[in-house]
């Protein structure tokens, strides 16, 4: 597989996730912000052939779905 089969893939998997997180509090909110910010982030790098930067920010989204479930910062329904 390559960069942006891989880079797809994983959009394709956090996109739908973003619809079942509750947030608790205000951090929250902008880690999500963040966390949607680099989804967008990696889909422009994608279009424009930055194949690199796009499997960085998607990367980047994953943790920040990670830590923030570990610290209880977000939950799924």
């Amino acid at each position: 597989m390559d960069l942006r089969e891989e880079t797809e893939k994983m959009l394709k998997q956090i996109e739908p996730l973003i619809d079942k997180i509750e947030v608790n509090d205000k951090k929250g909110e902008e880690m999500l912000s963040n966390m949607k910010a680099y989804i967008e982030d990696s889909k422009h790098f994608l279009k424009n052939g930055d194949l690199i930067r796009s499997f960085e920010a998607a990367i980047w989204s994953f943790a920040i779905l990670e830590i923030c479930r570990e610290l209880e910062i977000f939950e799924q329904k």
